[in-house]
């Protein structure tokens, strides 16, 4: 089922804008840059700010309508068991249930546990989220149409990657 917010659950109402540092899609993870402008997260499965960029809804834009460099960023800190229609990395396929990490791109990838040397989990702060639907992309390698195309400040979705997600 497709939606035109990001924002699926909000109990906190928690929001900042910055500006972008480079192009941020709506429903990407995004980090505060050392500029204290946004970007989106760059860190595969290291620790993440819950932190997502929403439609400008104040401009009448939707969710496919990306932030350009410099533009004012809406930013939502969404908070455990509020839920978000985040962007999937090409290549995974998740089951309803399963973590769901940062790809070091603005997406969400599938968490893989890698125990440490002593056999114990370590989770650290790197898993933001856990699957509310099952979505399959092992087809996908990325390099066809299914990745982000932009036209103007039009981001276009080849196929259907957005998950609705729960942040833990």
């Amino acid at each position: 089922m497709a939606f035109n917010t990001i924002r699926l659950k909000n109990y906190l109402n928690i929001f900042e804008e910055y500006e972008a540092e480079s192009t941020i899609i709506p429903g990407e993870l995004i980090e505060l840059h050392t500029t204290g402008n946004v970007q989106v997260h760059s860190t595969e499965a290291g620790s993440a700010e819950r932190m997502f960029a929403i439609e400008d809804e104040l401009q009448g834009k939707g969710i496919d309508d990306a932030y350009a460099d410099g533009d004012r960023v809406q930013c939502w800190f969404p908070q455990a068991g509020d839920q978000v229609y985040a962007i999937l990395e090409d290549g995974n396929s998740v089951a309803i249930g399963d973590f769901l990490e940062s790809n070091g791109a603005g997406e969400l990838q599938l968490h893989v546990n890698d125990p440490g040397s002593d056999g114990a989990t370590e989770y650290a702060h790197c898993i933001v989220a856990v699957a509310l639907e099952a979505v399959d992309l092992s087809g996908s390698s990325g390099d066809e149409s299914s990745g982000w195309g932009f036209d103007s400040s039009i981001a276009v979705l080849g196929f259907n990657r957005r998950i609705k997600v729960r942040v833990v």
